[in-house]
């Protein structure tokens, strides 16, 4: 190992700043959303088959719930306006402005130029775990997504086709009616619903652990605008171990909306689009 200056100790031991303090961060009416949520009926239900994945619609003013059902098993959610496929989920602006795992309060954002909530997690029964020994988390937005690309460069270039990434890019596909190929650049960084992670503190690696979730256990949004979604069962089932294989055990994942009626929402306004003109100085 390098020797280090003779200062080393004492730049090691400058205090860290937060890079996007969120004070000033507008934040969700947690009570109104309750009130509404009492007013909210199931409308629909869609069950995500183990390692394949499916598309929901996610009106604004509805309420989305991932549930898990049978067994531990882990999710990788896009999410998409419905009205504009170029406005979708940001993982990494969300991971900057709430930290590596979500919870209660907190939102998905939009990419640039949009930068706006597209939902907000209304009900975690996951809370309760914060952050283990180990540094780890539940519901992650670090890692991308597994997919078929990374396990062919890691594995010699072997192909394995239910990846995270591929079943969310035939769902899509399905959904649009369009080829796998003309779609697949719509397929973004995901949450990882479920999925318990962290980084490893002496090498800094990314890692997984066996997920907390039992049946019966769901994460709840609230959509602020109308979303078009897609989940996937994770081909690594609860990812204790690995994943872009068989070898897991997997489970399929329940995906239900709950909507107000439509007098509920009359005055409803939802987050407008990031204020700034583009100009870029130029």
């Amino acid at each position: 190992m390098l020797e280090g200056p003779e200062d080393g100790a004492a730049r090691q031991a400058v205090k860290p700043a937060i890079c996007y303090p969120v004070e000033s961060l507008p934040k969700p009416d947690m009570a109104a959303l309750k009130t509404l949520r009492q007013l909210a009926v199931k409308s629909d239900e869609v069950i995500v088959a183990p390692r394949d994945a499916s598309c929901f619609d996610a009106p604004v003013g509805s309420f989305f719930r991932i549930s898990s059902i049978e067994g531990a098993q882990v999710g990788d959610l896009n999410l998409w306006n419905a009205r504009n496929l170029r406005e979708r989920f940001y993982s990494g602006k969300t991971r900057a402005l709430h930290g590596t795992h979500l919870t209660q309060e907190e939102r998905m954002w939009s990419c640039f130029p949009y930068l706006r909530p597209m939902a907000t997690v209304f009900e975690d029964t996951l809370a309760w775990y914060g952050i283990d020994a180990y540094g780890g988390a539940v519901h992650d937005v670090i890692g991308t997504r597994c997919d078929p690309y990374t396990h062919g460069l890691l594995s010699g270039g072997e192909t394995y086709h239910q990846c995270c990434h591929s079943n969310l890019t035939r769902a899509l596909a399905s959904r649009l009616a369009r080829p796998v190929r003309e779609v697949e650049d719509k397929v973004h960084d995901v949450l990882n619903v479920f999925m318990c992670t962290g980084f490893t503190r002496d090498t800094g690696q990314y890692f997984m652990k066996a997920s907390p979730v039992r049946p019966g256990d769901y994460l709840e949004f609230f959509a602020e605008i109308d979303l078009l979604g897609a989940l996937s069962a994770c081909p690594g089932g609860d990812c204790s171990s690995e994943h872009s294989s068989d070898a897991a055990i997997c489970y399929p994942l329940k995906v239900e909306i709950f909507s107000p009626p439509s007098d509920a929402l009359a005055d409803w306004q939802g987050p407008a689009q990031s204020s700034y003109d583009r100009g870029h100085g130029v």
